[in-house]
């Protein structure tokens, strides 16, 4: 229940962030932001303490340590793959260029006589 109380209050800090945003409609953008980012960061901070934010941080720690484990491309074959992608997306709008204009072709001047 104390979790359910907290992250309640987590969102009323968020939501008051947000409003403040709009009241505050005539004070300078910088003060309007940082208002926003105060509600946020107030309302962050009393999620992380609860049993979901708990789980929450744990995931986000075995996140970092998953994406550690990823062996990224070089940057060869990130062009080279780019490249590659780049080609079929090119022969793809050919052939339903070709493809659409044959059939334009064969409704209109064939099938219907249009010229």
């Amino acid at each position: 229940m104390a979790d359910k109380l907290k992250f309640a209050l987590a969102l009323i800090l968020i939501a008051a962030g947000v409003a403040g945003f709009y009241l505050l409609s005539e004070q300078v953008l910088v003060l309007r932001v940082l208002v926003v980012l105060a509600g946020v960061i107030a309302g962050a901070s009393i999620a992380w303490f609860t049993e979901p934010g708990r789980r929450f941080a744990v995931f986000l720690r075995e996140t970092v340590v998953e994406t550690k484990k990823v062996v990224w491309p070089t940057r060869k074959e990130t062009v080279q793959m780019t490249g590659i992608v780049f080609a079929f997306v090119v022969a793809m709008a050919v052939f339903l260029w070709v493809t659409d204009k044959s059939l334009e072709w064969v409704l209109y001047d064939i099938v219907l006589g249009w010229k």
